[in-house]
């Protein structure tokens, strides 16, 4: 059965959860792997000249056959070599091989949003790059980590569960994470948006918090371990509502956690959060006018590049590049029509502070043509996390002027990330 258009694709070293969403939906769902599992395992397996994946090629391994492999994430990420079935691969094919293995079931892709726990440039242009393999355009991708997904799902759920901040908790057999979401305070002149934040505020591997296994510590129960941290965590904090995630909470062991959870605020436990957050973040991507709430991190621009432009009748500043953008996805390229003009131009705002830059660019040797038959090419493009590159140039106006030699550049030098996001508030 072919099914959805919209998806989020939560992907990790254990394996995959998809949740997908269509116009006849009114929420995202997730695709069952099993009998109240979402779990997809990352298991690629080559038997009988048939690929095979997730359960049925973890079967294949347990029988001990030579044709699976299980550690296709880090594997891939490290780009390294794998030998299947008397074969030699790229691990990166095979990811991708697994990939459009699990998503056979859907067709018209319109958005896809992969998750991951962390996210940088390298994971994104692989993530892209399998993207674009298995068929999808690289304009329709979207690759953020976990605590952006957490972000996106809370945006849409009712506002009083993230009135104030909201928590979110991850165990599992290694560590226990917190995070909280909060509201970023913003000058008003920055327009109408709102920004936010998730920050982890508590991060604890097993060895360091030996009392959750009473196996290794019998003086202190790990329910009593887990209600101190969630008190140093909600000190002097008011919660709207809490999350709890990872098989790490799938048995009953933190009673007394849990009221303290529960006290004056709602808690929920589930396994697919972050899957429902990339896919509301692929929701958004397909809204042509998408006001919500702009996320932020340590990661994302807290600048944003506008030209003064008229659209639909209606002068102003409008940007190239936007607050909440990473550096390596902002690259893009338009085409304006310009008036009778001898420069143009560019507005550079920061949240970090309230300066405001204004950068101009001589049009001196333009060809003189009428009002609105000047068509220029502006291409922006990021060289590094702080310097971005603005070129003009002359594309003519169909059969009535071919292009000219015009080409101008303008080379803009970025605040960056730098520390610079820890000074909002």
């Amino acid at each position: 059965m072919k099914r959805g258009c919209v998806i989020g694709y939560d992907i990790n070293e254990k394996g995959c959860q998809i949740s997908y969403y269509d116009d006849s939906m009114e929420e995202p769902d997730t695709m069952m792997a099993s009998s109240n599992n979402y779990l997809i395992p990352l298991v690629l397996g080559y038997f009988k000249d048939r690929w095979v994946f997730g359960k049925e090629a973890k079967r294949l391994a347990v029988v001990g056959e030579d044709c699976t492999e299980t550690d296709l994430y880090g594997k891939a990420k490290r780009r390294e070599k794998v030998s299947l079935a008397g074969k030699t691969y790229d691990a990166v094919w095979l990811l991708a091989k697994y990939i459009s293995l699990t998503l056979q079931d859907f067709e018209n892709i319109q958005y896809l949003t992969f998750t991951t726990p962390e996210t940088d440039v390298d994971m994104a242009k692989m993530l892209k790059g399998i993207g674009q393999h298995i068929g999808v355009d690289k304009e329709i991708i979207n690759v953020q980590d976990y605590k952006e997904s957490f972000c996106q799902y809370m945006i849409f759920q009712p506002k009083e569960l993230w009135q104030y901040e909201s928590a979110l908790f991850y165990c599992d057999e290694d560590r226990i994470k917190a995070y909280m979401l909060r509201r970023l305070r913003v000058d008003a002149s920055h327009g109408m948006n709102s920004f936010v934040t998730v920050d982890e505020v508590a991060n604890a591997q097993r060895k360091e918090l030996e009392a959750l296994y009473p196996i290794m510590n019998k003086e202190k129960s790990p329910d009593e371990s887990f209600k101190s941290m969630i008190e140093n965590v909600f000190e002097k904090k008011v919660i709207s509502s809490v999350y709890l995630t990872g098989e790490g909470f799938e048995k009953n062991w933190y009673p007394n956690s849990l009221r303290v959870l529960c006290n004056g605020r709602r808690a929920f436990m589930g396994n697919n959060l972050y899957s429902k957050g990339a896919c509301y973040k692929s929701i958004r991507k397909c809204e042509p006018n998408d006001d919500g709430p702009i996320y932020l991190d340590e990661t994302k621009l807290t600048e944003r590049i506008c030209l003064r432009m008229r659209v639909d009748g209606q002068e102003g500043w409008y940007p190239l590049v936007t607050w909440g953008t990473h550096w390596y996805e902002a690259d893009g390229q338009w085409e304006v029509l310009l008036e009778d003009a001898s420069d143009i131009e560019i507005l550079v705002e920061s949240l970090v502070d309230e300066e405001v830059q204004v950068e101009k660019v001589s049009l001196e040797g333009l060809p003189k043509r009428t009002d609105y038959s000047l068509r220029l090419q502006v291409e922006v493009m990021f060289l590094d996390e702080r310097t971005c590159k603005l070129t003009f140039r002359d594309v003519g106006f169909g059969e009535f002027f071919t292009p000219t030699d015009f080409r101008v550049e303008k080379t803009i030098q970025l605040g960056g990330i730098n520390g610079q996001f820890n000074s909002m508030s």
